[in-house]
């Protein structure tokens, strides 16, 4: 494969990617800002809507797709996701029995 057809091909999935990305946020910020859904749907089809920019991003700027080649990569995108969200959601759970243990110390002593 000559140079050109290289650039070529790489501009095209990159241009792809980038419209992609554009057509997800957009889509996006009109189902939040529509006001059309309920509060909890609304937040699935943002999520879900988050989740396909997450797998667009992935692909199409850090070419990580499912080849040999680049199953190291993507092996340590998501072990790396697994730590934060193992972190994160340990905040989460022990802030809140942090919480719900100060208010049931705050009923006790009569507040």
């Amino acid at each position: 494969m000559d140079k050109n057809a290289a650039y070529r091909r790489d501009l095209r999935l990159y241009l792809t990617g980038f419209v992609l990305a554009v057509v997800l946020t957009v889509a996006a910020f009109f189902v939040a800002l529509g006001g059309m859904f309920g509060a909890v749907t609304t937040l699935a089809v943002v999520g879900i809507l988050g989740l396909v920019q997450l797998v667009v991003h992935l692909r199409y700027f850090l070419h990580i797709d499912r080849s040999r080649q680049k199953r190291e990569d993507l092996d340590l995108i998501l072990f790396t996701s697994l730590v934060v969200l193992i972190i994160v959601l340990g905040t989460v759970w022990i802030l809140g029995d942090l919480a719900d243990r100060m208010h049931m110390h705050m009923n006790h002593m009569g507040m």
